[in-house]
């Protein structure tokens, strides 16, 4: 865990100001540098130390055996797990023969800067090496959102007081070593030397490149690299390679007053059915991209997009500066995960580790998409359209399983479930109302029809499908879905799961709704008129588990009937108690791993009064453990709702100070992307009190004491919106696009060119106690 204060704050960067070997794996998670093709975790140029290599490309993956000691029908055979390709990254440093390692010699300085505004990672070292000699070393690294396949470093050495030798070996690597670092299970599966070489060719007229195919995945991934060399006369440059590195040594003697300086351009490339020579040229050819464009060319490129994207997406926090920048953080790793995704998903730690095996889960659609729909549109579309295209597996695993439509996998790579724990992998259907929400949610907030007709309706009549399938109308008309595993993975394979239900009501309406707008597609898909029908039919006795006795809803049938967990007896250190409990100790009691059914007052607040949000909220509360990264921004959101904003703003810091102080303890294995995304829906959706759906954004503000004001920038059906929040008032702003309906607080008003100003309400306390497990209350601020 980072126990000190390991970076500074401010408003618009990520400043390390001293390196500490112990947390070296945690901030190469915070520094990672992505574009959603490319990943590279924030390692040292030099390459060591390191806590864990990482480089990353989105869906490159290999198998693995999944053993079971009782096999069962239906169990996933192979896992997928994200393989670290060709490291490009490397820049060795020798001076006067001795290599630059910061663990050797003296230290006299050393900064990281990641720059949430130019997107790039800047590091400044003061060092002598252990004979003596002082030099000066700077560096930017970044990863391109502008040329997809192309990474480039900017690297400069300079001596201090006394001239030196300098030799810089710029490598491509491949196979490094990856240490295993947890005895979590749900830390990644590593694999030693993944990549089968095919070819290695040393620079040649200034261009290296190898290409490698993965063992049992048979993927074929190309790595390239060529260098712009600034040196003092007589600067000589030589270039070799074999085996899996590939290099180009440059060599000068510098002066006081005298730099090198190399620019490094690296591209990569990857396909399943493309040949070595195709894959060779892909790669060559986004290096000549590069080199057109040059470094200073893709330093503006990398502006020029963030400037865009912060213009729509930027959320301003007066009066708590960590969170402020936290907020950003998260934002910035969003884009970075979704900015050239092109049909391929976002991973729950994106791609700035290899922690959860590189998989994909369903808190993308339900934390991660509602965040890009409202900032990166695009980036939303690109995610839904690789779900699209895992029809084809989602298809046959519903016929495996003896149901129609689509099961869309509880964690995967290349869409085939390879899940080994069979409540979530097999019973988890959620996952595909969880996929309707978020084409929905998409269709409703950029009003493209063109997916919708394509896309948006093929994935919801598939995933509409099996709900029909999957469940049952009673005797008394009303439809049970049974057996299912919901959010919460400590209440598994349990009847009439109340998220599900929500859900899947809402996943049978919108297919409905969809499949009539456009019956001419549906019919090509085989749907009838009788199906819609069907589907109406069971969305409206959809049945909603509820405790009379109690007066709170049943997370899933029976629920409420359970023992509670002895919460008392449970020592700090037996969280999460997954890892100390059997599953079967914690099915069948009352205790709840992270937000389930107040998840769902969140995304279906429509479907609960007032009173019934409060009364559940305090019900919940009181037996949730968090175990999740997933519930703290959920729970902010429900406890801005129900009136306790010095809750919500708790949980709000919880949220976003998720990876920045890494109180999960585990973001050595890579940010966590929906926490990230969690710090926006608090903020947004918890104190902005946004909900949007039927053409109309509605906001019911409220702030906790800790914030003086918030402002935040949405895009809607061809909108820009700026909402400025304070504890006396709100300001609604059109900044471009057409007038748009919305409501304050209930009071519906259309937003034109002028500024409307409407009061901000006051919060009002819960009147009820809410309080947590022992010991489970939101994490404590750290005082700096």
């Amino acid at each position: 865990m980072i126990r000190h204060p390991a970076f500074a704050t401010e408003p618009w960067r990520v400043r390390e100001r001293e390196l500490h070997l112990d947390v070296l794996a945690q901030t190469e998670s915070v520094f990672a540098l992505s574009n959603g093709h490319i990943g590279l975790r924030g390692n040292l140029d030099e390459g060591e130390p390191y806590g864990t290599p990482g480089s990353y490309l989105n869906s490159v993956y290999e198998l693995r055996p999944l053993p079971y000691a009782e096999a069962g029908y239906g169990y996933p055979e192979s896992g997928q797990t994200v393989v670290n390709v060709t490291n490009g990254k490397l820049i060795r440093l020798l001076v006067d023969d001795e290599p630059f390692d910061v663990r050797y010699g003296t230290l006299h300085e050393h900064e990281r800067v990641l720059d949430l505004r130019e997107g790039t990672l800047a590091r400044k070292v003061r060092w002598s090496s252990p004979t003596g000699t002082e030099v000066c070393v700077t560096s930017r690294r970044l990863v391109s959102f502008t040329h997809r396949a192309v990474a480039a470093i900017e690297y400069e050495v300079e001596p201090v007081d006394r001239a030196c030798g300098v030799v810089l070996q710029s490598e491509l690597v491949a196979n490094e070593t990856v240490p295993s670092q947890s005895a979590d299970p749900r830390a990644a599966a590593m694999l030693r030397h993944p990549l089968v070489m095919e070819e290695n060719l040393p620079a040649k007229e200034g261009v290296a490149v190898m290409v490698h195919s993965t063992r049992a995945s048979k993927l074929r991934v190309g790595a390239a690299m060529c260098h712009q060399i600034d040196g003092p006369e007589g600067t000589l440059v030589d270039a070799d390679g074999s085996g899996d590195v590939s290099r180009v040594t440059v060599a000068a003697r510098l002066e006081p007053g005298q730099r090198l300086r190399l620019v490094k351009f690296f591209s990569y490339g990857w396909s399943a059915r493309r040949s070595r020579p195709a894959v060779h040229d892909q790669v060559v050819a986004a290096l000549a991209a590069a080199r057109l464009v040059g470094w200073e060319g893709l330093l503006a490129d990398q502006r020029r997009f963030l400037e865009e994207f912060w213009a729509g997406a930027d959320v301003e926090v007066d009066g708590d500066p960590e969170v402020q920048q936290a907020v950003r953080f998260g934002l910035f790793h969003l884009v970075q995960a979704a900015a050239r995704l092109e049909d391929r998903p976002i991973a729950g730690k994106g791609l700035t580790g290899s922690g959860y095996d590189g998989h994909a889960f369903w808190d993308t659609e339900t934390f991660v998409l509602p965040v890009l729909t409202y900032t990166y549109p695009r980036g939303a579309a690109d995610a839904l359209a690789w779900r699209r295209s895992i029809l084809p597996p989602a298809r046959d695993r519903a016929v495996q399983l003896g149901l129609a439509g689509a099961a869309f996998p509880w964690r995967t790579i290349n869409g085939e479930e390879c899940s080994g724990y069979w409540p979530a992998g097999t019973a988890a259907f959620h996952v595909n109302a969880d996929i309707a929400d978020a084409v929905t949610r998409y269709v409703d907030a950029t009003e493209d029809t063109g997916f919708e007709r394509g896309s948006g309706l093929e994935l919801l009549v598939q995933t509409a499908r099996l709900w029909r399938a999957l469940g049952h109308h009673d005797a008394q008309g009303r439809f049970h879905i049974d057996g299912v595993t919901g959010p919460d993975e400590y209440s598994a394979v349990a009847d009439d799961n109340l998220y599900t239900n929500l859900m899947a009501g809402e996943n049978l309406r919108a297919a409905a709704e969809a499949a009539a707008r456009h019956f001419d597609l549906a019919q090509a898909l085989a749907v009838t008129r009788d199906e819609i029908a069907s589907w109406r039919d069971a969305a409206a006795a959809m049945h909603v588990p509820y405790d009379e006795r109690l007066g709170v809803h049943c997370q899933a049938a029976g629920f409420t009937g359970h023992a509670v967990w002895d919460f008392a007896a449970t020592r700090p250190d037996q969280y999460p108690l997954l890892l100390h409990f059997p599953y079967f100790d914690l099915y069948r009691k009352q205790v709840v791993k992270q937000a389930d059914l107040v998840l769902a007052m969140h995304l279906r607040g429509e479907r609960f009064t007032p009173a019934e949000k409060l009364r559940n909220f305090a019900y919940y509360e009181a037996i949730t453990v968090r175990d999740s990264s997933l519930s703290a921004c959920t729970q902010s959101v429900m406890a801005a709702e129900v009136g306790d904003l010095k809750l919500a703003y708790a949980y709000l810091g919880e949220a976003a100070l998720m990876d920045l102080e890494d109180l999960e303890r585990n973001t050595q294995d890579g940010v966590h992307m929906a926490s990230l995304a969690g710090s926006w829906i608090a903020l947004v959706c918890g104190f902005g009190g946004m909900r949007a759906g039927g053409g109309l954004m509605c906001f019911s503000p409220r702030l906790p004491p800790g914030i003086a004001r918030l402002t935040f920038r949405l895009r809607y059906r061809g909108r820009l919106l700026r909402v400025g929040v304070t504890h006396a008032s709100t300001t609604y702003r059109l900044i471009s696009g057409p007038p748009l309906p919305l409501t304050h607080h209930g009071e519906r008003f259309t937003l034109g060119d002028e500024l409307v100003t409407r009061s901000t309400v006051k919060g009002s306390p819960p009147g009820v106690e809410i309080r947590q497990p022992p010991g489970r209350a939101p994490a404590p601020r750290r005082t700096r």
